[in-house]
């Protein structure tokens, strides 16, 4: 991150796209399309979920935690037994406004603690036996809304994850601006080529040429400066471009950006604590941004990792992979608070939380409510809806 990019970032909102005429009232259910969009941050490295929302009051946090526990007169307490770690404090506002749901104990049966797999099955929606060629999103979206510019956008770390799929269109992209001036140079033959393999390069490249026309156009359209500021660090970066697209009004249904770093085995109160300030900080500034706009009622932001961490603090002061660990979902369409049920700290399997909602739980509410899909063909089976909608 220098000073030039994001000089460069700020002169970019003065030139995005006037803003769709409309209601500002979330369409939810049957009433709702994939003009709905989702933004999928990754915690990327397993997340430890009892720092990020902090059983305060339960003294088995405190016991198995003694060195690297969140000190109860620092958490931001959401009410008598949980709180959230000290950096996430700018979204304290989100969740006063009831626009921010905690969803406690997001797990799976059986879980895999290998970084690669356990990441594979939360992309994919599958069972921990069961292994699936295309990303849960990526089977959600694909098909569906008519000609947009993309399925899914990319920013930051280049792994497509839950948009992985055969014939999804997923664009991979630093920045906006970047993306669109370098696809408009992207030079097409006369004709398509005879044979197969060059023709689908010739495929793709066009793809790429499309999608660049439509986002570089769009972006030359007049609008004032944003107010709200993002964060200088790698998050920031990356959502002030996701909220410089949906404000440009391109046409794609889901967003994804990253965070990475969480694999704190060693010394995590340093880490994780720089990471939820940035976390905290960005989404935040993502927020304020998308209410600025008059679009914070077309998004839905949802958090997810591989795994949580295990409960015990390790002799590095650190935590090992574990398991279950909270998530967050928000928007303007969302009904806050706690949703699920937060683990006993005394009631371990193997030094791990047991979960309490299954994460396709989460993800069948986002595909059926948000983008009224058939959550029970992208899934196979039905899974009970979480009630963080409104």
């Amino acid at each position: 991150m220098d000073r030039r990019r994001f000089l460069t970032q700020a002169s970019l909102w003065s030139l995005a796209g006037i803003l769709p005429a409309g209601c500002t009232t979330p369409r939810l259910g049957a009433e709702a399309d994939q003009s709905n969009i989702l933004v999928l941050v990754e915690l990327n490295g397993g997340n430890d979920g009892l720092n990020t929302v902090v059983p305060f009051a339960d003294p088995t946090y405190a016991k198995l935690r003694p060195r690297i526990g969140i000190n109860p007169d620092q958490v931001v307490r959401l009410d008598d037994r949980l709180g959230l770690h000290p950096g996430l404090a700018p979204l304290k506002t989100a969740w006063d406004a009831g626009e921010m749901a905690i969803i406690l104990g997001v797990g799976y049966p059986d879980p895999n603690l290998s970084h690669f797999r356990s990441i594979e099955i939360w992309d994919t929606g599958s069972d921990s036996s069961e292994f699936l060629a295309a990303g849960w999103t990526a089977r959600a979206v694909t098909g569906r809304g008519g000609r947009r510019t993309a399925d899914g956008i990319v920013l930051g770390r280049p792994y497509v994850g839950p948009l992985a799929g055969s014939g999804t269109r997923t664009i991979v992209m630093e920045s906006a601006g970047e993306f669109a001036n370098a696809a408009r140079r992207v030079t097409l033959p006369a004709s398509a080529p005879a044979n197969p393999l060059l023709a689908h390069v010739v495929a793709t490249q066009t793809e790429i040429r499309k999608a660049g026309d439509d986002i570089y156009f769009k972006l030359q359209r007049p609008m004032p400066g944003l107010r709200a500021e993002f964060p200088r660090t790698g998050i920031g970066w990356q959502l002030s471009n996701a909220a410089l697209l949906i404000a440009s009004d391109v046409d794609v249904p889901a967003i994804k950006v990253s965070l990475g770093g969480f694999d704190t085995h060693t010394n995590e109160r340093n880490t994780h604590d720089r990471l939820m300030r940035e976390l905290g900080d960005a989404l935040a500034a993502f927020r304020a941004a998308m209410i600025e706009r008059l679009m914070w009622h077309r998004v839905t932001v949802v958090t997810y990792s591989e795994f949580g961490r295990r409960v015990a603090e390790n002799s590095g002061q650190g935590t090992d992979h574990g398991t279950a660990a909270p998530h967050f979902v928000l928007g303007k369409a969302i009904k806050g608070g706690f949703y699920g049920q937060q683990p006993r700290l005394d009631d371990l399997a193997g030094g791990n939380l047991r979960f309490a909602v299954d994460f396709r739980s989460v993800y069948a509410t986002l595909v059926r409510r948000w983008w009224n899909g058939d959550a029970v063909g992208v899934f196979g089976r039905r899974y009970p809806e979480v009630g963080f909608f409104g």
